[in-house]
């Protein structure tokens, strides 16, 4: 099936207005979701500089362009008479606020749920937040921080030695499933015309993660064990080095399977074995042909041993860097990654969303925006004239490109 991007006119939030006050990972995920569907966001920055996200460098210099597209900015001081006016316009037209900041942070400034449904009862307002109700809910909280307390890095390093998965996993997942309660309080709303609150927490959502593993308890009475301790559930499950130093992983999560791997890799004397008839079997007797599998890799090279896997149809990968998916044949197909511009003007790629519409991708509307790039657009949009504009950046309440240059833009786009 052909991968290209799906038509933007079609998409299936257009007409749907969001105004997202978020910063990091879990707010502006959720709204890069939305806004791939089609959904209008427009992401209110902090006066005078925008979203603090956009400075960080390290492991968090990714975060803004990769979870900013299709998204205009706008900048408003919030603590201006005119720029705390503006936004209440913007809301007061939303169909959706979204905001990731502390708890409290936007009651204070005027924007707290009670306060926002009492002129816009349509709205579906979402809070990202640290922890759901219960005990914890006013604690500050980070991706690492619910790792830690939620059993996941306990499960992802060995004995003593916690770990956090190497990606922001409940930021990202924590947006995700915001977005899904998002679109069910939409489809609500269409038979009752009420908005309503819907939260998500990283917390919530790391607990979710690690459910298996406290079930595997609740049925087993056997606690799980960490990830590099624990007794997998297949027979066959592991990272085995390779002859030119590469490694592979390579899993057998069949009898099928393991018929095959034993045929093709030279090891048909264990397919009469007694002891190793099923999974479960060879689960318990792995000690009898983990070593020879072992022996078998270290004699292949990379290119061989993938070969080989492919041939006989068993899950298998590579070890890859993050920086590998760049050239990856199978990201790099039509419609898995877009072409963004990064805030310093050079050119990347970023992977759309993860799923297709009748074999399409979701694609790029609009690049990484510039801090308050959009503001005067938008505030044309809500009914500020360009006089109004003017006085309101001379005042200090908002921050935009010259209006002049905008509306000449403008004409020239009509």
């Amino acid at each position: 099936m052909t991968r290209t991007f799906r038509d933007t006119a079609g998409l299936p939030l257009v007409g749907i207005k969001v105004v997202e006050f978020s910063h990091m990972i879990m707010g502006p995920s959720c709204g890069m979701i939305l806004a791939d569907l089609g959904a209008d966001v427009v992401k209110v920055e902090p006066f005078p500089n925008g979203d603090n996200t956009r400075r960080l460098n390290g492991s968090g210099a990714g975060f803004f362009p990769t979870f900013n597209r299709n998204k205009r900015s706008i900048v408003l001081d919030l603590k201006s008479g005119d720029g705390r006016a503006a936004a209440e316009k913007l809301v007061g037209g939303a169909d959706v606020l979204i905001e990731n900041f502390r708890p409290g942070a936007l009651d204070k400034l005027g924007f707290g749920y009670d306060t926002i449904k009492a002129t816009n009862h349509a709205l579906v307002y979402c809070s990202l937040k640290g922890f759901l109700s219960g005990p914890y809910e006013h604690r500050a909280a980070l991706d690492e921080v619910v790792q830690m307390m939620g059993g996941l890095a306990y499960m992802t390093g060995p004995t003593g030695r916690p770990l956090r998965a190497g990606a922001s996993v409940n930021d990202v997942m924590g947006g995700m499933f915001a977005a899904i309660a998002i679109l069910a309080a939409l489809q609500e709303r269409s038979k009752t015309g009420k908005g309503q609150l819907v939260r998500s927490a990283l917390f919530e959502n790391n607990v979710f993660l690690v459910a298996q593993h406290m079930l595997q308890m609740a049925v087993t009475g056997q606690a799980a064990a960490p990830l590099p301790e624990r007794i997998s559930a297949w027979a066959v499950y592991d990272l085995f080095d390779t002859g030119d130093g590469e490694q592979i992983f390579v899993g057998v999560v069949s009898d099928t399977q393991w018929s095959a791997f034993c045929k093709s890799f030279g090891m048909e004397k264990f397919l009469s074995n007694p002891d190793l008839q099923t999974n479960a079997d060879r689960v318990v007797h792995r000690g009898e042909f983990i070593p020879e599998i072992k022996a078998i890799f270290k004699h292949m090279t990379l290119e061989d041993a993938l070969a080989r896997c492919e041939e006989i149809g068993l899950p298998y990968a590579p070890i890859a860097k993050p920086q590998d998916l760049f050239d990856d044949p199978h990201v790099n197909r039509p419609g898995g990654m877009v072409d963004i511009v990064l805030p310093n003007g050079t050119p990347s790629k970023v992977p759309t969303l993860p799923i297709d519409f009748d074999g399409q991708r979701l694609g790029l509307r609009l690049d990484i925006p510039r801090c308050g790039e959009h503001t005067a657009e938008v505030l044309r949009a809500i009914g500020y004239s360009d006089a109004e504009i003017n006085r309101m950046a001379t005042d200090g309440s908002v921050a935009c490109e010259p209006v002049s240059a905008a509306a000449d833009s403008l004409r020239k786009k009509a």
